[in-house]
């Protein structure tokens, strides 16, 4: 019988790095897909409440602002995940502090909007 041979690829010789990178890589588009859904949420619930013209307008940049941070989220995740793949096989990794600043302020900023739509709406 013939035997079979494997060559051992680049990415193999650092698979739990390569794992973590992927599962860390389905956190972040998870999230996207929750931020989104928050938007969605909260302009269908004032849809269905008030009509405050100051939270009417509250709302729909927290639905802006959850929209543009979902696709940010996305497209900087997988920028992110294939940058961290070339560094891992590398061995030059480094953090992503500029993309976790970013959407922390995006983040913050919609926080704010919510925080300001409930206390427009009591």
């Amino acid at each position: 019988m013939k035997e079979k041979t494997q060559t051992t690829t680049e990415d193999s010789k650092y698979i739990q790095q390569h794992l973590a990178n992927e599962r860390t890589f389905l956190a972040w588009i998870r999230t996207a897909i929750a931020i989104t859904g928050i938007g969605f949420l909260i302009i269908n619930l004032h849809i269905r409440s008030s009509a405050h013209v100051l939270s009417t307008a509250a709302v729909q940049t927290i639905g802006i602002l959850s929209v543009v941070t979902g696709i940010c989220t996305i497209i900087f995740s997988t920028i992110g995940y294939f940058q961290k793949a070339k560094q891992i096989n590398e061995q030059t990794f480094r953090t992503s502090r500029p993309l976790v600043l970013f959407l922390a302020t995006l983040m913050l900023m919609m926080t704010l909007l919510f925080g300001y739509y409930f206390f427009i709406t009591l």
